[in-house]
């Protein structure tokens, strides 16, 4: 992989009326990149794929593909193929005909795309599949038809938007395992849009969290779920435990909480503005979470809470309890070590504060 940057946007504001789908967004994203957007529908992330691909213009800002400025470049002459949700495969055209499309609209001769279109079968794992029409395919094959089609074309960047979201279940595990192998193994530079955050975590080497038009963090996917920068991050990413309190004091980067009912909890603090006095939000993950009885291990924050239910997840129990009015999940091990739980029983969850992060309650 190169330093050189695929795709570069500065500024980029797209307005609709008095509202700003995508609201000065600037990004780098270096060549051979898996980059995904990431967030809930409704924060810009189709809007923003859009003026990338150049079926929407800018109000403000430019975007730039390997330096080159690409804002008054139509959709057809920017080095850019798009992947859909729906695929668009052509249902009267052969396997080989949807793939070739593309090189015959640029007039390379038929012998050449012969070859390429017989070479990136295999390279997509369907050698000699060229004479069948895809709707005899499999779900899965027809999604990679529809990357070979585009990846056929050697494009600089490659966009999807939720490419996954038309598959069951099982199949879209598959394909995040595929869609990963078949960018590392072509060196394309994908951008990702996705509301389904473990897509997002699996395949991504950066990932951009969005809300509201705006990009609030942009990182690798550890990052994002080890330390996350705001606290729509933290609730987004990954499952997360929210308790909400009073600080008592802030040491050495550490804040103490008081909650509803009293009791202290401590976590790392996270951003800006947690102050003694002030109002504060601790998250914590459910696999940092661990039951323990009086004897509490050194340096560890507890609290007690009631459990609701506990549900049998395979490798683990997933507990649902209640600190007052909220909700608290933790994920023990099946490993027989912890004690069986009853309804309504009160147990004592503790954590290492470390990994719990602490932001001032109304940041955005």
């Amino acid at each position: 992989m190169t330093t050189a940057s695929d795709l570069s946007c500065h500024g980029l504001v797209r307005r609709f009326g008095r509202q700003s789908a995508v609201d000065h967004i600037s990004l780098d994203v270096p060549a051979g990149t898996f980059f995904s957007i990431l967030g809930p529908s409704g924060c810009g992330k189709t809007t923003l794929l859009r003026l990338l691909a150049g079926f929407d213009k800018p109000d403000a800002g430019d975007i730039h593909i390997r330096g080159q400025r690409m804002n008054d470049v139509p959709p057809n002459r920017r080095p850019v193929n798009m992947v859909f949700q729906h695929l668009a495969l052509f249902p009267t055209m052969s396997v080989g005909d949807n793939i070739a499309y593309g090189l015959k609209r640029r007039k390379v001769a038929s012998a050449e795309r012969n070859k390429r279109v017989a070479k990136v079968l295999e390279q997509v794992g369907l050698p000699g599949l060229e004479h069948r029409n895809p709707q005899e395919l499999s779900g899965g094959q027809r999604q990679r038809v529809a990357l070979a089609r585009c990846l056929v074309l050697e494009p600089t960047l490659l966009l999807l938007d939720e490419p996954l979201g038309a598959l069951d279940l099982k199949l879209r595990e598959q394909m995040k395992i595929e869609l990963k192998h078949l960018q590392k193994q072509f060196g394309t530079t994908f951008v990702y849009i996705t509301h389904d955050q473990s897509e997002a975590m699996v395949m991504s080497d950066q990932v951009a969290v969005m809300k509201n038009g705006r990009f609030d963090q942009v990182a690798p996917p550890e990052d994002l779920y080890r330390e996350p920068a705001t606290p729509f991050v933290a609730g987004f990413v990954g499952d997360n435990n929210q308790l909400v309190g009073e600080v008592v004091s802030v040491r050495d980067n550490l804040a103490e909480i008081r909650l509803e009912d009293g009791e202290v909890v401590r976590g790392r603090v996270a951003s800006g503005g947690v102050k003694a006095g002030g109002r504060a939000e601790l998250y914590v993950r459910p696999e940092s979470l661990v039951l323990t009885g009086d004897a509490l291990n050194e340096g560890y924050s507890a609290m007690q809470a009631r459990v609701r239910t506990t549900l049998f997840d395979g490798a683990n129990s997933r507990v649902e309890a209640a600190k007052g009015d909220q909700p608290v999940y933790a994920r023990l091990p099946q490993d027989g070590s912890a004690p069986r739980l009853t309804t309504d029983g009160i147990i004592r969850l503790a954590w290492d504060p470390m990994l719990a992060r602490v932001f001032a309650a109304g940041n955005p």
